[in-house]
Parts: structure tokens; sequence; C-alpha cells
């Protein structure tokens, strides 16, 4: 027992030493400093989340745990960025299975019929050194219906652990689901959804 706790602490000392290796803070949060490619998300750093108020008691909170999406960036003309995205809408989670099949049922989110979302940036409107304002199309259960997102950029920098060159994103925004048909419950349960989008993109070619 004394030889498997002494192990076990040595590997704790050398993952807690590697990781002291690792900087933080070190990425260009200058979007001139950023490298020019094309990009896809990696699917393991990215999160969608929704909420939405819940009868004036709460705000209720799900998400969709498979995304693809793609990021084509210049730094010198960041006006001109396109971004695709596309959500499998079966993979909600809401960590209730049955209410989960409720939602994907036809008042809702028709998965079965519609079981892919779709967002596509038609015009990008700097803010500031690290900010955009994105406008785009959402198609939903089917139905395209324009977008805002406010985008607010990390950083981007070659990550330690994976090295690849990778740029960060927090993006929010807010939509009526009763633009997508999906109107069940509206006004007890609110119509306006707010989007968070935190995703990370890796450069094509390093």
């Amino acid at each position: 027992m004394k030889i498997r706790h002494i192990l076990i602490t040595s590997i704790t000392f050398f993952l807690i030493s590697c990781g002291s290796l690792i900087p933080s803070n070190h990425q260009q949060t200058q979007v001139s400093e950023w490298r020019e490619g094309a990009y896809q998300l990696d699917p393991d750093h990215a999160s969608l989340i929704f909420s939405l108020n819940h009868l004036g008691f709460s705000d209720y909170y799900g998400r969709f745990n498979t995304i693809e999406a793609s990021l084509d960036f210049d730094p010198q003309t960041p006006e001109t960025t396109k971004l695709f995205a596309k959500v499998d809408v079966t993979s909600l989670d809401v960590n209730n299975e049955d209410f989960e099949a409720e939602l994907s049922g036809r008042s809702w989110f028709d998965s079965k019929n519609h079981p892919f979302a779709y967002l596509e940036s038609t015009k990008i409107i700097p803010v500031s050194d690290t900010e955009v304002e994105m406008k785009g199309n959402l198609t939903l259960k089917g139905i395209t219906a324009p977008i805002s997102m406010t985008i607010k950029f990390n950083g981007g920098a070659v990550n330690f652990l994976t090295g690849k060159y990778t740029l960060g994103f927090f993006a929010t925004g807010t939509i009526k689901r009763s633009d997508y048909n999906i109107s069940d419950l509206v006004p007890a349960i609110g119509d306006e959804v707010t989007l968070q989008i935190s995703a990370e993109f890796l450069r094509d070619n390093t």
C-alpha cells in the first residue's frame, strides 16, 4: 500500500508540474496578428447553450451536443470572414430523457423531419479590436430567418496541447422561437431564446 501511495503521489506531482509548464494568457488578442486561413471547429471544445424564461420563475437551459462548423478568416479584412455551422438537432440535451423526447416532437423541434439546423454569416461588422457583430441567417425547423450575434474574440495562438493554431470565440444572441414555428405555450414559456456559443477553431494548415 505504501508503494502504491508513493506512485500515485509521484504521478500527481508530475501532472501538476507539466501543467505549470503550459503558459496561460499567451493568446494574441489583436485580430491583425492572427493567422489567415481556413479553420474547422474543434468539436471537443465547443458548446451551444440556449435558455428561455420558464413561467417567470427561472431561466431554463439546454444544449446541443453535436456541432460542425467552418471558418474562413483573413486578419487584414475581418469583415470578409465567412462562418458556416451545422447543428445536429437530435443531439438535444436537457438532462431529462422524457422531456427531450417531447421537445423532439412536431410541436417543438420536430427533429425527425428537420434533423439539422444551419447558421451562415452574411455580414461581419467590426465593433472593436476584440469584438464584432455578425449578421446571418439561421435555419431551424426548415425555416430561415435573420439573426444577429455579438462575437467576442478570446484570442489566437498555437495550442500547446495539440500543436495546432487555434482561434477562440464566445458569441451571444437572441432569437424568437415563434419565428421558427416553435410557439407552444408562448408567452407562459418565453418566446425569446438566448443563445451562447463557445468555440475553438483549428487552422487546417498549421
